[in-house]
């Protein structure tokens, strides 16, 4: 039998072959447990791409209101970007599960409370209540999964590729989940598209929770020792501000794009064209993690934040649905790459015992701006429709520069802009 050149031993003079290339995301899900945390993270932050939209969907559409269904939305997103980093916080002291598992409960409560109120169409009060209620218990498992794969890496370029890929699922989620929520809403019932993220947090949240070889362990306070915030960190601060502007383009995008196209007569396109949106991020952050770059953290993190702002300025050209989803498309490239720096600048910037609290702020930051964001499209669509909104949009991006720009120094201080060769 002929022997596969590519097993035959090494004979002297004999031309050696190439290593095999290997999939570097392959590679990080071999990992033990790695996959199925994975997995299980991706369905619990599904709500994250739904949860907005449908909840604008649902209101606008039982109570006739862009204003009072961009300010319910905004309640739920904020509420969760101000209390993730504090269940952060206890999670880093006292374990995910621990803390988590009631929560998700609460988070369903509040969330199945949302529903009811809009199908009874309740009173104004019930729905920031409930909306709050659901958007405070979800936490933030986006950072719960990266720090478990911070806790099960210790190599920085199979950790650098762990956060890509965990970010490239996050635009994954929102391919899909804007769409489905969409579809649900506007072809079913509007109260449609909560019920699916709604199922999705709990079940994911109890699968990801159950797996407990992978969690990192907590960190107690030491006694006498007086334990700080992660936001006292230097450079934390004008991170979450470039953050904060950031989350309003994807918030006023959202809320814009919905009003778009009712304005086209195609309401059902709306997630859609999100999707497309998010499809642009999806693929630059593959890209973009699958190699291991050398030139310093905060100069790709500046780039990226350029990048977004030139991207948002093209909103001012979409004048049909075609044109808006091709440059969603080419907007949605800055958005994975820059989020995926943003997170390493954490892990670089907060001490091992706040890294889960650190990547909450990260991801609250993003909250409080996209609430910013939905709040303040909402109210200019219902003045001067999606082209108003839109204005917003391209706002965000450029307070997202100038807060880059004014903060480059403090970023540049950071140890991140220590290179990482290849081997």
């Amino acid at each position: 039998m002929v022997q596969n050149p590519s097993d035959a031993p090494d004979t002297p003079g004999a031309p050696s072959l190439p290593p095999r290339r290997t999939n570097p995301y392959a590679a990080v899900l071999r990992t033990p447990g790695a996959a199925k945390f994975s997995a299980a993270a991706v369905l619990a932050r599904l709500p994250m791409s739904m949860l907005g939209i449908g909840t604008v969907l649902m209101v606008e559409s039982l109570y006739d209101s862009y204003a009072l269904a961009g300010r319910v939305s905004a309640t739920l997103i904020l509420a969760q970007a101000l209390v993730s980093p504090q269940v952060a916080r206890i999670v880093d002291r006292h374990g995910q599960r621990r803390v988590m598992l009631p929560l998700i409960f609460l988070a369903a409560l509040g969330l199945g409370g949302l529903i009811v109120t809009g199908i009874m169409r309740g009173p104004e009060p019930l729905l920031y209540l409930t909306a709050a209620v659901a958007g405070g218990a979800s936490g933030s498992f986006g950072s719960f999964v990266r720090a478990r794969w911070s806790y099960v890496l210790t190599d920085p370029k199979t950790l650098h590729t762990a956060y890509s890929l965990e970010s490239a699922l996050d635009e994954f989620v929102f391919v899909v989940g804007p769409a489905v929520v969409t579809i649900l809403a506007t072809t079913v019932a509007p109260p449609a598209g909560l019920v699916v993220p709604l199922v999705a947090a709990f079940v994911g949240g109890w699968w990801f929770l159950s797996q407990r070889s992978t969690e990192p362990p907590p960190v107690p306070p030491v006694e006498g020792v007086r334990t700080t915030s992660a936001m006292r960190q230097s450079g934390m601060v004008p991170l979450v501000l470039v953050f904060i502007a950031m989350g309003t383009v994807l918030g006023g995008v959202d809320v814009a794009t919905i009003a778009f196209a009712e304005e086209q007569g195609v309401p059902g396109m709306a997630g859609i064209v999100l999707a497309i949106f998010a499809l642009g991020s999806l693929t630059s952050g593959l890209a973009y993690g699958a190699k291991h770059w050398v030139s310093p953290l905060w100069r790709r993190f500046v780039i990226g934040v350029v990048l977004l702002a030139v991207g948002t300025s093209l909103f001012s050209f979409a004048h049909t649905l075609p044109a808006l989803a091709a440059i969603m498309f080419v907007a949605g490239f800055a958005i994975a790459p820059t989020l995926i720096n943003g997170n390493a600048l954490v892990q670089n910037l907060v001490r091992p015992s706040q890294l889960t609290e650190g990547l909450a702020w990260v991801g609250t930051s993003l909250g409080i701006g996209v609430s910013i964001g939905a709040s303040l499209t909402g109210a200019r669509v219902d003045v001067g429709g999606a082209a108003a909104g839109f204005h917003v949009v391209m706002a965000g991006g450029a307070v997202s520069v100038i807060v880059t720009l004014i903060s480059l120094r403090s970023l540049r201080k950071d140890r991140s802009t220590e290179q990482i060769r290849t081997a």
